[in-house]
């Protein structure tokens, strides 16, 4: 596995110390083995040791990073309560490097969630179950996952606000607008996206992703940070290309397609104010004729 430093023009981010430094993100590109639960727990503390000897100061793996993605019926024997001592393992390993992974979530009522988590300090500080589970084509989320009801920003030392989100939740504008009414500064998606298509030399779906990372963060005014995993799992190929976009929607850093790798991306928090100010989107947003007009998209839809 590899490990790649990325430091592309114009980096990103922003905070209130008008000289702030630079902050890294290592983009933690794996291929989990399906079910292994104890076998990809190690895999993440070896790619947490070299981000933290590296000093970044966030580490990013991917959507079910803990488990892989085809489970099906091995659902419930990889399901881990948010206490469960592996992932208190994790988060205690990453120490002062945020963390944020993927890994399957039993909750109260019997419902299992697919689950994405953001650690700070060494302290889990949020949890995201996914919303908007697949069953088109080869995905069938919903028989095996009970859907997400939330779609919430946190708030972080290093960061400022942050949106997290799983894979096909990225693909709806409901989230994106949320995501801008929360007034996100970094929104980070963890992903397990298989190639389909082919688009030149990379997978139809690899520029689609790209599109839709670069176009919201240019909306937001934010940093987007997109992790996907590589490998092959029941047949199916996931091709990597892992990226951050900065607020002026251009690449600021991308992992390379299918292998594995451990790619650093600086960011530069400056650059959020800038762009901020010179597009200020979200400053001038009207939520409450976006909340007018979808109530009364409700009463004419679900109510008369």
């Amino acid at each position: 596995m590899s490990t790649i430093e990325s430091n592309q023009s114009e980096p990103a981010l922003a905070a209130d110390d008008p000289t702030p430094r630079q902050l890294t993100v290592a983009l933690a590109q794996i291929a989990p083995a399906l079910g292994d639960v104890a076998k990809n727990r190690r895999l993440h503390l070896q790619q947490i040791d070299q981000a933290v000897a590296a000093k970044a100061d966030l580490v990013v793996f991917p959507e079910l990073s803990l488990t892989g993605y085809f489970l099906r019926d091995m659902v419930t024997d990889v399901a881990l309560e948010r206490d469960a001592a592996e992932l208190r393992e994790l988060v205690e390993a990453a120490d002062t490097t945020d963390l944020v992974m993927g890994y399957v979530e039993r909750a109260s009522g019997h419902r299992i969630y697919n689950a994405a988590m953001y650690a700070e300090g060494g302290t889990l500080r949020h949890v995201h179950h996914k919303v908007y589970l697949p069953t088109y084509g080869l995905f069938d989320e919903q028989r095996y996952f009970a859907r997400g009801e939330r779609i919430r920003a946190f708030d972080t030392q290093r960061f400022g606000r942050v949106g997290l989100l799983v894979c096909e939740d990225l693909w709806h504008l409901s989230a994106a607008a949320i995501m801008q009414a929360e007034g996100v500064e970094m929104l980070v998606c963890i992903a397990n996206s298989p190639a389909r298509g082919v688009a030149e030399d990379r997978p139809e779906v690899a520029e689609t992703y790209e599109r839709l990372c670069r176009t919201f963060a240019q909306l937001l005014g934010a940093v987007v940070v997109m992790v996907n995993r590589t490998g092959f799992e029941d047949g199916l190929c996931f091709w990597g290309g892992s990226l951050v976009a900065g607020p002026d929607g251009q690449l600021l850093g991308q992992a390379p397609l299918l292998d594995e790798s451990l790619t650093m991306v600086t960011l530069d928090p400056r650059e959020l104010q800038r762009q901020r100010t010179i597009t200020p989107l979200g400053r001038d947003e009207r939520l409450l004729i976006t909340i007018e007009e979808l109530q009364r998209i409700k009463r004419a839809r679900y109510e008369d």
